[in-house]
């Protein structure tokens, strides 16, 4: 069965940190670049961070520059997102995405609030 399945969101304080991930299955998961995007209540989505197919090369929005590290582990088909020094605007619902097969997660809620 070709999903996404994610895991590790929840309630954190600012400053705190999480790690997401994303576990990949029905595709060669090594072979694709891989996505995280976010919604905030009541926005739309917005792009956070993507790595290459290989993890040799990753990109962030700037929203989460210098906070947030994307990595991939290719053998255990899994994608993750360290979040650190999390700020209330980085409550969201995040989604991993694999674009060429408009995969999506079924998404994890991070709420970051004292």
């Amino acid at each position: 069965q070709v999903q996404l399945v994610e895991s590790g969101g929840g309630l954190v304080q600012p400053g705190g940190s999480l790690r997401l991930s994303c576990a990949a299955s029905g595709f060669t998961f090594s072979s694709y670049s891989m996505n995280w995007v976010r919604q905030a209540p009541g926005k739309g989505l917005e792009w956070v961070s993507d790595i290459n197919s290989g993890g040799s090369s990753t990109y962030y929005a700037d929203s989460v520059k210098g906070r947030c590290t994307i990595s991939r582990d290719n053998a255990k088909n899994t994608l993750y997102l360290q979040m650190n020094s999390l700020k209330p605007e980085d409550t969201a619902v995040y989604y991993c995405v694999q674009i060429p097969w408009n995969l999506r997660s079924q998404g994890t809620q991070v709420t970051v609030s004292s």
